[in-house]
């Protein structure tokens, strides 16, 4: 039977605080949203002797262990009279902390949950609470995220595929994203990024140039032929001899 949750401060709450921003580094910090932060312990100083005119003398100590030992034993029943925290509401701040500044696919929270060992029914219960109010879209970010890549990067289509795949992306919302970019935008960027590089490959030889300017374009995951295309027609622009550069490289 699921168990049915309230919401409070939900992402229509303005008083909802998802606390702060967790960087990748990348993911640098913690990708579960942890807060690994401890305040250092002070360090005790020696009380002096009562005749240093300190005010530290015999009977301060005394006062003092007396009221460290009532302080000890106060903090002791609180801790052990509060309550275990509700493993939903946990998840909850945990997917709303990641979600600060930085949208994220259903995979990428779930995965952030089971490491802080959420247990799966409440886990599942935020996620597809959260999909509900449209707090995670993967559709929406495999859309913003390969006209990000494209554009920003210079990325192709399998390079992009490659990468969403990795942040658990449905295969069908992946096609549909990469969908947005045809052969001839994909050869139009190809060509923008040799444009860019042609310059620091001159005084090379032509064969040394070709591996420099088409492995950089496989890296990013354009196709042997499609690669070759381009380099050959910038090389020719230059006035390179290109006889024999239709040989795969």
């Amino acid at each position: 039977m699921t168990r049915r949750t309230e919401w409070p401060g939900s992402a229509a709450d303005p008083g909802a605080d998802p606390g702060p921003e967790f960087a990748a580094g990348h993911l640098t910090g913690s990708d579960d949203g942890s807060d690994l932060s401890h305040e250092p312990a002070g360090r005790s100083g020696r009380g002096r002797g009562a005749g240093s005119g300190s005010g530290f003398g015999e009977g301060a100590g005394r006062r003092s262990r007396s009221r460290s030992r009532d302080s000890g034993s106060s903090s002791s029943s609180r801790a052990g009279k509060e309550e275990p925290r509700d493993p939903v509401e946990q998840a909850r701040n945990i997917c709303l902390r990641l979600l600060t500044g930085t949208p994220r696919t259903r995979k990428q929270l779930a995965d952030a949950l089971r490491k802080r060992e959420i247990p799966d029914e409440a886990a599942e219960e935020v996620l597809s609470r959260f999909e509900d109010v449209g707090l995670i879209d993967d559709a929406a970010f495999a859309g913003a995220w390969v006209e990000s890549r494209h554009h920003g990067r210079g990325l192709a289509r399998r390079a992009l595929v490659r990468e969403l795949r990795t942040k658990g992306v449905d295969a069908a919302v992946i096609d549909e994203a990469v969908g947005q970019l045809d052969s001839e935008q994909e050869e139009e960027t190809a060509r923008e990024l040799v444009a860019r590089k042609l310059r620091s490959t001159r005084g090379l030889d032509r064969d040394k140039r070709l591996r420099r300017l088409a492995g950089m374009l496989a890296r990013k995951g354009y196709g042997e032929g499609m690669a070759l295309r381009v380099v050959r027609r910038a090389l020719e622009e230059e006035g390179e001899d290109t006889e024999g550069l239709d040989e795969p490289f």
